[in-house]
């Protein structure tokens, strides 16, 4: 059984490679910011999941169109709510710099959207999503060296809440709240809720 992955996140592929998943990985080439503006004000996990949707659809309908596809198509979003603001990206040095003196010794909610659409035989069929959470507490004590070492290795400029737990990032982080997959930007057990609930056995997806 194939999934095709709606996403180039190097973390998103790291984390299903662990898990025994070898995805198809496709870019969506979804203009994120066009799509949010379109749907208007929306919470945060309506939004993570406004873009996994999004994301799945673009990449599934170009694959049916270019045939060939037989499978899942998962699409993925992540955003950072801390301080009662939605973060995605910070893309600037400067943007990323002050996000991180603001949430240093501070907590926050890293939102995950998911979304999973059941392709199999190359036709579209049903389609399942949703969004995940956990908390995420900042260590008080990271130094202003440290946040502009760390902004130098660009590391934080294309992830959401200008941090990682899964490389440079985690050694500012106290503790975590929820699964910690959640932060990466993918949850394993909600996906295998999702596959399970399109009639597909979880252990399917083993390819690796």
């Amino acid at each position: 059984m194939r999934l095709y992955l709606a996403s180039t996140s190097p973390a998103r592929l790291a984390t299903l490679r662990a898990v025994g998943i070898e995805p198809v990985a496709v870019p969506s080439h979804v203009d994120e910011d066009a799509v949010a503006a379109a749907a208007g004000p929306q919470d945060p996990d309506a939004y993570v999941t406004l873009l996994a949707r999004a994301k799945a659809e673009a990449v599934a309908e170009r694959l049916v169109d270019e045939g060939g596809l037989d499978g899942l198509v998962l699409g993925g979003d992540s955003a950072f709510e801390v301080g009662g603001v939605v973060h995605g990206k910070p893309h600037l040095p400067e943007t990323a710099r002050a996000r991180w003196h603001a949430q240093r010794g501070a907590s926050g909610v890293l939102h995950s959207g998911h979304w999973l659409i059941d392709a199999r035989g190359g036709l579209l069929g049903r389609a399942v999503g949703g969004a995940t959470s956990a908390v995420v507490h900042f260590a008080a004590d990271i130094t202003d060296g440290e946040i502009d070492a760390y902004i130098a290795t660009g590391e934080p400029l294309e992830v959401a809440g200008a941090f990682t737990i899964d490389s440079k990032g985690a050694g500012f982080i106290d503790r975590i709240e929820g699964d910690p997959h959640t932060v990466v930007g993918l949850s394993v057990p909600y996906l295998r809720t999702l596959v399970r609930s399109l009639g597909v056995e979880w252990t399917e997806l083993w390819n690796r």
